[in-house]
């Protein structure tokens, strides 16, 4: 990781601030792929902090100069995508013999993208996950994010469409990376 930034783990304090930054780097990195409608829509449901993958220790902030400029987590939870909003019970665990992990909420600030900050997330992000015993390691992307994930070795094993109220469905990706042991 570049000397400039810092990586820690999330806190609940971070949370007005990931809103925030969440919300600024869709509006901006998400608009070659998707409408102002989707990217509205999907702000929250789609695009939103999941408070569980705090709670878990799994989920990354960087910062520069003492301010958060992206954030990104893994989880051992079944939910693939998604803020935690509405979600009244913590999700079900993944069994590291038989279930891949998730990698989850990539989000840079849109001055800070295309600087190797989402690189250093996934590095740390897979490392944690391979500590934990997943051999599998599974993301439901963004258009944008599929451009990444290629970079890692993640394999396209299905196209989805996220349903948004009001508005025509997100297309998204389902990719899977297997770790040697």
């Amino acid at each position: 990781m570049n000397s400039r930034w810092k990586l820690r783990l999330a806190s609940r304090a971070d949370v007005s601030i990931l809103t925030g930054l969440i919300r600024r780097s869709a509006l901006e990195l998400q608009q070659a792929d998707y409408s102002s409608a989707q990217i509205a829509l999907a702000l929250g449901p789609v695009f939103g902090v999941d408070r569980q993958l705090i709670d878990d220790g799994t989920y990354f902030v960087v910062e520069a100069d003492s301010e958060l400029v992206a954030c990104g987590g893994w989880s051992f939870r079944t939910a693939r995508f998604g803020g935690s909003d509405g979600r009244i019970e913590a999700q079900p665990r993944l069994d590291p013999n038989s279930d891949a992990a998730r990698i989850r909420a990539f989000f840079v600030e849109p001055v800070y993208s295309r600087q190797g900050i989402g690189s250093a997330l996934m590095e740390a992000c897979e490392a944690a996950a391979i500590a934990m015993g997943f051999r599998r390691i599974e993301i439901t992307a963004t258009l944008v994010g599929e451009r990444l994930y290629r970079r890692f070795g993640y394999s396209v094993v299905d196209r989805i469409e996220i349903p948004l109220d009001g508005a025509p469905a997100m297309a998204a990706v389902t990719m899977l990376k297997l770790i040697s042991a």
